[in-house]
């Protein structure tokens, strides 16, 4: 038998040092070369230098790339597919010591001599000399490199089943990288006649709490989408107020109605989704001037697990009724106080209604020439120009104002959830099993993981058309930002979250379990593949 490339703790922990040592932030040349270094490591395994093809790269956008790499067993039909993502967000955070970010064992070192500046229980875990810091060993790179370790195994003794690496780019920000890779998903699947059992994801363990030892997997991944809305007011001189309304007045109704609001909150198997925010709230006036800021944009972070985008878009419609309403009923009274007529009624319309509106009045090449113009500035992301192109169509339909328009703004991440699926229940079972008998580990069982994971783009369920009201509504579709919904709803296999313990993901203090990383959830994952071997040969 071939000798293990990756198969001790000691050689897992060189392989993610070296892989956390590829820079990989959101959206710079690190990433876009990342997966050509992924590539390069599994060449060096035999069974790939035998099967070249049946390892490769696939474009995803803007030059970035994503990688599967396959082990086909000759006699196996049963597939795993192991999802990671290797991009990272930035490193601002790490200060004068940023250049280390990516050295796990050098930063690891060095913090021991600046214990002064850190929490207390960051001091702790650093003493106990337990865990490994730096950017991406927990976020989630550690994910990577175990599902590299289980591909070298299984081609090594030959395992009769098959597993499917797909590491990806950009889930940090738009899950570009996954967006793409469904279509290519059942590519493979048709190619290869496969026929996946499961997808397994290796995003991290969070602790639910300070202190907690429990370890956990996670059975399904929550949901977010973000409903937004452009204010658009009437312009006056600031020496007559009342002669027109300014867009920040009216956002300040819709805003502390959407902010926390109990609507917007899920609670399924007795899980509860974090209450909505905002993530954004600007004027759209980019200079100063005493002309009044007539247009400004909110965006409102809300996230799911049960609800698809037509619920949310009723919800936040209703929302925005009833802001619109106090709005102009407060706007109404001191008009009438300071004897001045009001300019209009402050009017709700969703997206799609002004885009139908603005169609019939210019027609269907003018205004996707105005779109056409918006998508060419490469400074602006998806949501400035779903912002942007609202406000262009507003400014030439002033009959429409003062209004809240509604729309949605990407990323759209729909929820997922196996927990009732028989797989996953075996899967679960033996997990909490082995880890007590091996490890004296307590793992439990949570229904979403809260982190927002790449398994939102498999096994997609709705019954109704509940994803047309999302197309509809984001001025971005089809042109810059689009989800392959069809592609999704053909992947209907169960979702499962198995990956390292960690902390502070996102934070200067990001660190990493090194047992659960290297030795103790390996061992379950191969173990809980195993399982799923024998139980598909009994029957």
């Amino acid at each position: 038998m071939n000798q293990l490339s990756w198969g001790t703790p000691e050689a897992l922990r060189k392989l993610l040092c070296e892989v956390v040592s590829w820079r990989s932030m959101t959206l710079t040349e690190g990433e876009r070369n990342f997966p050509s270094k992924v590539e390069a490591k599994l060449q060096g395994l035999d069974y790939f230098q035998d099967n070249p093809t049946q390892l490769l790269l696939h474009d995803a956008d803007q030059g970035r790339r994503f990688l599967t790499a396959l082990y086909k067993h000759p006699a196996a039909k049963e597939t795993i597919v192991l999802i990671s993502h290797f991009d990272t967000v930035n490193t601002e955070e790490y200060g004068d010591l940023e250049v280390f970010a990516y050295q796990p064992e050098e930063l690891t070192n060095m913090l021991h001599e600046r214990l002064d500046g850190l929490p207390e229980d960051v001091v702790q875990d650093l003493k106990s000399g337990e865990y490994l810091f730096g950017r991406g060993t927990m976020d989630m790179k550690m994910g990577l490199v175990m599902h590299m370790g289980l591909i070298e195994k299984a081609t090594v003794e030959q395992w009769p089943i098959n597993l499917l690496l797909l590491t990806v780019p950009d889930e940090e920000v738009n899950s570009a990288g996954m967006r793409a890779a469904v279509p290519k998903l059942l590519e493979l699947k048709e190619k290869y006649d496969l026929t996946y059992k499961l997808f397994l994801n290796g995003e991290p363990v969070f602790s639910q709490e300070p202190g907690d030892e429990n370890y956990y997997v996670y059975t399904g991944s929550i949901g977010k989408i973000m409903p937004s809305a452009l204010f658009y007011g009437k312009e006056t001189h600031v020496g007559e107020p009342l002669s027109g309304i300014t867009a920040p007045y009216i956002a300040s109704f819709l805003t502390q109605r959407m902010e926390w609001n109990l609507i917007l909150q899920e609670t399924v198997m007795g899980e509860t989704t974090p209450l909505p925010v905002t993530l954004q709230q600007k004027d759209l006036k980019l200079e100063y001037s005493v002309q009044t800021p007539y247009r400004s944009s909110a965006l409102y972070n809300v996230f799911l697990m049960e609800r698809n985008a037509e619920e949310i878009m009723d919800i936040f419609e209703k929302v925005a009724v009833n802001a619109a309403r106090a709005c102009n009923k407060a706007y109404t009274e001191v008009c009438k106080e300071q004897s001045v007529d009001p300019v209009g009624e402050v009017r709700v319309l969703r997206y799609e209604t002004l885009l139908t509106h603005a169609i019939n009045k210019f027609g269907t090449d003018f205004i996707e020439g105005i779109k056409a113009t918006i998508h060419a500035n490469s400074e602006w992301d998806d949501r400035e120009k779903s912002i942007r192109i609202t406000d262009a169509l507003m400014i030439r339909c002033q009959e429409l104002a003062p209004a809240m328009v509604l729309l949605f703004a990407p990323p759209y991440y729909p929820a997922v959830n196996s927990s009732n699926d028989e797989l996953i229940s075996q899967c679960v079972k033996y997990v909490k099993e082995q880890g007590l008998a091996k490890f004296e580990l307590p793992v439990q069982q949570v229904h979403y993981f809260n982190g927002i994971s790449d398994l939102s783009y498999v096994n997609y369920q709705d019954d109704g058309e509940g994803w047309t009201v999302f197309k509809s509504n984001t001025p971005v579709w089809d042109t810059s930002y689009s989800i392959p919904f069809d592609a999704m709803k053909e992947l209907q296999v169960p979702v499962l979250n198995i990956g390292p313990l960690g902390k502070d993901a996102h934070k200067r203090t990001e660190r990493l379990h090194m047992k659960s990383a290297f030795e103790e959830v390996p061992t379950l994952v191969e173990g809980m593949i195993k399982m799923m071997i024998n139980v598909e040969t009994k029957n």
